[in-house]
């Protein structure tokens, strides 16, 4: 009853960032863009609830994920207040708000795909299983770059904010590196946590 409410917690949090990001957002068609994937992800975590809970920690990330994208959706990820803090803090060239995205956008693949191979035991506790889910991170950030490529490509110049380049012509690499940044702290520094929490989750598994 505990997790359950903690679930319902974060979820409901989610719920009333998304609400709000939505009443008056910089620009409409971003916010849509960039909140797709909370949308897209949502119904599929109640659906799957049930048949395959996932682990605290994981939920807990994917909350934090959820709540970063809305936050970037709000502003547009180049207008984001706090990364103006930062930048201003650390005298960047730009607004630094969309690396973080970046950097959680490989934290969440990395433990969604440790987890799922590994209660699954498609593959076996070890370096494997780090490795192929710092690809499966990598994997979908380079998917990600596409997309903002083909929505680029479809909408010209309206797709400036979605991209947040900010004149940056090394965007693109930079975002898929710290995207790897987050894999490597997930596969290295968060697993312990997460084996620790799987355990009891594993017969869940293999009811699937």
């Amino acid at each position: 009853m505990q997790e359950k409410t903690l679930y319902t917690t974060l979820a409901l949090v989610v719920l009333l960032a998304l609400i709000l990001s939505g009443i008056a957002p910089y620009d409409r068609a971003t916010w849509l863009l960039e909140v797709a994937p909370v949308l897209i992800a949502a119904p599929l975590l109640i659906w799957s609830y049930r048949r395959f809970p996932l682990t605290q920690l994981l939920y807990w990330v994917i909350a934090v994920h959820s709540l970063i994208l809305i936050m970037g959706g709000t502003y547009s990820y180049a207008r984001v207040p706090a990364g103006f803090w930062v930048q201003d803090l650390f005298e960047l060239s730009r607004n630094p708000y969309d690396k973080l995205g970046h950097f959680i956008q490989g934290v969440t693949p990395a433990l969604l795909a440790r987890e799922i191979l590994l209660r699954l035991r498609y593959v076996a506790p070890g370096k494997m299983l780090g490795f192929l889910s710092l690809c499966v991170a990598l994997a979908f950030s380079a998917f990600y770059e596409l997309i903002e490529w083909w929505v680029a490509l479809l909408a010209g110049q309206g797709a400036d904010d979605f991209l947040g380049t900010q004149g940056d012509p090394w965007d693109t690499q930079s975002d898929m590196f710290m995207a790897l940044l987050g894999a490597l702290l997930s596969v290295s520094w968060l697993s312990r946590i997460q084996d620790r929490q799987i355990d009891p989750a594993v017969p869940t598994a293999r009811a699937v």
